[in-house]
Order: structure tokens, then C-alpha cells, then sequence
């Protein structure tokens, strides 16, 4: 058999489609792209897509991803007939794995118990304690969804489900992240998290109508990686700095080799050579998007018509994947400013996302939130070199947190503000 492309697609079943309004949701406005009363895949896409899917893919464990929208929109019997399709089109020397990324609000114990049958990793999207999260995350009729997220958390813990959650850095959290840690950690047991910036890019022309949010029924605007404004929701640069130093230090103080930050697993990857997420790997390209009728697109943050690759329903997922779009796709990532190439910290960010881009510093624009990412890694690097110092040495990270040795090591412990203690 020939080598395989390496290749993700993050798979949307229900389109757009959601059953909330969240504010700073831009994926909403993607609605426009369709003229479909319904956004939902047909079991005749979703077979082509299993099928595609798994003969493009090389053998081992292969993951598919399954976003929206809301995924579980779908239906339990759609995730049902899936499973069936990947035994069917399955290698005997492959073995298939789901990662589902949901608002939880819709999760039963029901749903909790398929996912822990069929071994689904579930990423439940979650800002932090109630006044946090229900600032931006409302359903349809304008309410906070807190305690419906909470409800399917506990149901998926219930059922032991593995489970990450998924937190978005935004205005109304963005000064609070010690507090954010904690309420995970301590209030809902999470273990695997990931801090994703909200930065909602937009034309100057266009901020008024992105303030009022993005769906369709409300605003026509079809949300494109184009302007040099950001909404009220989005982050600041400083803050989106200050809110992962804060959760940081909290890591460092008590749950190193207990909770699990990607973040900081990916710093500490890139310090050793090897990039785990795609927007401080070196290069990218091979992260591809595929709406409900088969579309596939370049990247899930430019699902927009200039960077529509083709269609399932005429190319198989390698043929895409090699494209000349993808190819072209891939020139984005590298083409950095001469500060990002000058930066000490080059290799373990990379410039960033190409999609938060966007500051003119010269011939080329530059990242949006850069200073966040800088004083992160200023904070956070001396910790982590030694952390992979006890690493090469065969003892354990968590051995950081003894204050001799940290102090041996140059690494002096963290001082949490007032009243942001550890456990």
C-alpha cells in the first residue's frame, strides 16, 4: 500500500446548525454559504465520507472529529449507523476513534452511555462559573446555558466518558483566570482543558453588525478572515496573556502530571522539536473541513468560498488533501514578518495562526496576539526548561513542585494574587 498523506477533517453533520445563539460565534453566520432549509448530512454523504475517509487514511489508530454547530443535533441514530459504517469500512489493522466536540446542553445519559460504549473522547464547551460562561454562551431566546451544560458534564462523567473541556478566552473572562482553573478543576472535576482566544475579525465598515452576533436571522454578514478590527467579545492581547500565565502558575503549583493544559503540553512539545497543535506547528495544511453535504474546506477557520477544496461526492480525501489548494493553503503558515522571525520564541510559536494575522508591522502582517503569546512563553519557559530537564534526567514532572528542587533548578514557585490560593 502507498504511503498516506497525513490529513484531519473536522467533520460538521449538522452544518451550522446550533440550538444556542452564542454571542461571539462566528460559525453561525456560515448558515449563508447553503441555501438549504436544512443543514444536516444524509447517511448516503456520511458513507462516503467513512468510506473516503478511512481508505485515504494510513493503518493504526485513525480519529475522526465531529464538530457543528451542534453535532448531536443529528440525532444518536446517525452516531449509531456511523459506527456501523466504520466496522464495515474499516482495515482489520485499523482502529477507529471519535473525538466529539458538544455545548452539552443536549447530552442525556443516554447519549453519556453511547459515548462510553463506543469509547468517544467528548470536548464539552464550557467559559467557566455561570456568570462567566452565560455572559456570551445563550440559547435562542437570549438565556444563559450554564446549568444546562453542567447537567450533560455530569451526565458524561456518570458514565465515564473521557472528557476534555473546551474554554473560550474572551471579555468576559479574560481577567479571571485563575478563577476559570480552579471552577474546572475543582467544581467539575475536569482533568484535560483547552483555552481557545476569541477573536472575531472584522472590516471596520462591518464592526456595528458583528456586535449584534452572527447569525443569519439577525445579521447577513458571512464571517470572513478579512478586517483589522475585533469585537468588544474578543480578548485583548495583554489579557489573553495574563489569563494563561495566571492558569500556569496555578498548574505549576499543585497539579503538574495531574491536570493537563494543552497549552502547556504543546510548549513543552515544541521545546523538544515536536509541534502538537497546528497553530504553533511550523507549518500547516493538512487540517481540512467538511460541511454537511460533503464540501470540503481548507481549514475550519476558512470555511469561506475562496478556500473551497472540492467535494467528496467527486474526490476522495487524499486526492484533496495533495490539491493545489491545499498546497497553496499551506504557504499562509510560514510567511512570517521580520519580528516573528527575529523572536526568541520562533520555535515554539511559529507566528501563530495565519488567521489571526492581521496588524500591519510592515510588509507583512503580524499576529493579533502576539503580546499574549510573548509574555506567556516569557512567564512560563523557565518552569517548563526544567520540567524537561527532569524529564531527560528519567524523574517525573511532577517533581517540580518541591520547592528545593524548583529553587535548585532556577525555577522560584509561583505567587498566586490575593485570594487566588491553591488547593
Amino acid at each position: 500500500m502507498s504511503a498516506q498523506i497525513p490529513f484531519s477533517v473536522v467533520t460538521k453533520p449538522t452544518g451550522a446548525a446550533c440550538n444556542l445563539d452564542c454571542q461571539y460565534c462566528f460559525f453561525l453566520s456560515k448558515e449563508l454559504l447553503y441555501d438549504a432549509a436544512a443543514q444536516t448530512m444524509s447517511e448516503e454523504t456520511l458513507e462516503r465520507y467513512v468510506q473516503s475517509f478511512l481508505e485515504s487514511s494510513g493503518d493504526g489508530e485513525v480519529t475522526m472529529l465531529w464538530q457543528g454547530g451542534e453535532p448531536t443535533l443529528r440525532g444518536l441514530g446517525f452516531f449509531e449507523r456511523l459506527v456501523e459504517l466504520c466496522e464495515r469500512y474499516r482495515r482489520l489493522t485499523q482502529r477507529v476513534r471519535h473525538a466529539l466536540q458538544t455545548n452539552g446542553t443536549l447530552v442525556s445519559d443516554e447519549w453519556a452511555r453511547f459515548f462510553a460504549d463506543h469509547e468517544f473522547l467528548v470536548g464539552v464547551s464550557i467559559d467557566g462559573p455561570a456568570h462567566m460562561h452565560d455572559a456570551y454562551r445563550l440559547n435562542r431566546g437570549g438565556r444563559g446555558t450554564h446549568a444546562m451544560v453542567v447537567r450533560g458534564w455530569e451526565a458524561l462523567a456518570r458514565a465515564g466518558v473521557e472528557t476534555n473541556i473546551l474554554c473560550t478566552v474572551n471579555a468576559a473572562n479574560e481577567e479571571h483566570g485563575a478563577q476559570v482553573y480552579r471552577y474546572f478543576r475543582d467544581e467539575l472535576g475536569a482533568r484535560y482543558l483547552q483555552f481557545i482566544p476569541i477573536v472575531e475579525r472584522v472590516r471596520a465598515a462591518d464592526l456595528a453588525q458583528a456586535e449584534r452576533g452572527w447569525r443569519s436571522g439577525t445579521s447577513a454578514l458571512l464571517y470572513r478572515q478579512d478586517g483589522d478590527c475585533v469585537t468588544s467579545r474578543s480578548t485583548s492581547p495583554a489579557s489573553y496573556g495574563r489569563f494563561l500565565c495566571e492558569v500556569f502558575d496555578q498548574w505549576l503549583a499543585s497539579d503538574v502530571g495531574e491536570v493537563f493544559i494543552q497549552d502547556v503540553d504543546s510548549t513543552l512539545s515544541a521545546m523538544f522539536g515536536s509541534a502538537s497543535v497546528c497553530v504553533h506547528a511550523p507549518v500547516c495544511g493538512a487540517n481540512m473541513a467538511m460541511e454537511f453535504n460533503g464540501d470540503v474546506y481548507a481549514c475550519d477557520h476558512w470555511v469561506e468560498p475562496d478556500w473551497l477544496v472540492g467535494s467528496i461526492t467527486s474526490s476522495s480525501l487524499s486526492e484533496l488533501a495533495a490539491s493545489d489548494k491545499m498546497r497553496d493553503f499551506a504557504r499562509l503558515k510560514p510567511d512570517l514578518d521580520k519580528e516573528c522571525r527575529a523572536c526568541a520564541y520562533l520555535r515554539l510559536c511559529w507566528g501563530g495562526c495565519p488567521k489571526d494575522r492581521f496588524v500591519r508591522r510592515g510588509e507583512r502582517a503580524h499576529n493579533y496576539l502576539c503580546e499574549g503569546y510573548r509574555a506567556f512563553y516569557e512567564h512560563a519557559t523557565p518552569a517548563l526548561r526544567a520540567i524537561g530537564m527532569l524529564i531527560a534526567a528519567g524523574r517525573q514532572a511532577c517533581d517540580i513542585m518541591d520547592p528545593a528542587l524548583a529553587a535548585s533548578l532556577g525555577v522560584r514557585p509561583p505567587t498566586p494574587a490575593p485570594g487566588q490560593g491553591v488547593r
